[in-house]
């Protein structure tokens, strides 16, 4: 039965780690029911879920990688170090600090619901702008930026607010901000698992047992693969509008629950 769990909770990172309705807080509530799991068990299925969308742009990273002296592709790149670079120096100070709320239901709830009026009133703002695909400074700093929100407000989700923001300070086409944060999410997310998998592992990290990890992994690995290609299709001819109202619902639920006593 446990390894049938370790599918679960594969699948449920696999679908909520790159869709802007937050992993937290859906991992949260499965692990009120199928057991915590330890922070290297995370940290490995978030993993597979960055592995997955590396493997959907692994064509776009090296054209840009393989043909950088091309002005738009150097100009990109540039754009990309930038957001990394802020998110990772603001990352380890932030660590640093011990800035960052406790991954507990009723804030993850919160910014659940937050998160998702933010969505629907950004998209509608965005919607009035000209339809733009250009990345700009600005935008690169932002989505750097709003990373680290996202990091410290557990339940806030990197990826809404990446695109959001993205969004509504001129990259108002759905696709090349949702390209632009998922490319700048690639590398800040393996820095971040390597950073705390290397903690762990100074840590002692405790025992694993590797099967249900490696099954949990390839799991969100297939699953990741399969949301982030369903996504990126819907994306073309519908707004974000849904994955709003789902983030409202279910941060609404998590909180009767929470009132209730039935998760804390």
């Amino acid at each position: 039965m446990t390894y049938l769990h370790d599918v679960w909770l594969g699948v449920i990172e696999g679908i909520t780690e790159f869709l802007p309705i937050s992993s937290t807080g859906h991992l949260l509530l499965a692990e009120h029911w199928l057991g915590a799991r330890s922070e290297t068990y995370n940290i490995v299925i978030q993993a597979g879920a960055i592995l997955a969308v590396t493997l959907i742009y692994w064509r776009r990273i090296v054209e840009l990688l393989a043909n950088w002296r091309q002005p738009e592709n150097r100009d990109y790149l540039v754009k990309l170090t930038v957001a990394f670079g802020i998110t990772a120096v603001l990352g380890l100070i932030v660590k640093k600090l011990g800035f960052e709320l406790p991954t507990t239901i009723q804030p993850v709830a919160w910014a659940l619901v937050i998160g998702g009026f933010w969505m629907i009133a950004a998209e509608s703002y965005a919607a009035r702008l000209k339809d733009s695909s250009v990345i700009t400074l600005k935008v690169a700093i932002a989505v750097g930026l709003a990373q680290i929100v996202a990091g410290i407000f557990p339940g806030t989700s990197r990826s809404a607010s990446t695109i959001f923001i993205a969004m509504i300070l001129g990259t108002s086409n759905r696709a090349a901000a949702t390209e632009f944060a998922f490319l700048v999410g690639i590398p800040t997310m393996y820095a971040a698992s390597g950073y705390e998998l290397l903690k762990q592992a100074m840590h002692g990290g405790g025992h694993e047992n590797w099967t249900s990890l490696g099954i949990a992994f390839v799991v969100s690995t297939v699953t990741a693969f399969i949301a982030v290609k369903w996504l990126l299709g819907f994306i073309q001819t519908h707004r974000f509008t849904s994955f709003a109202i789902y983030r409202i619902v279910f941060g609404g639920l998590l909180l009767v629950l929470s009132a209730a006593g039935i998760v804390g």
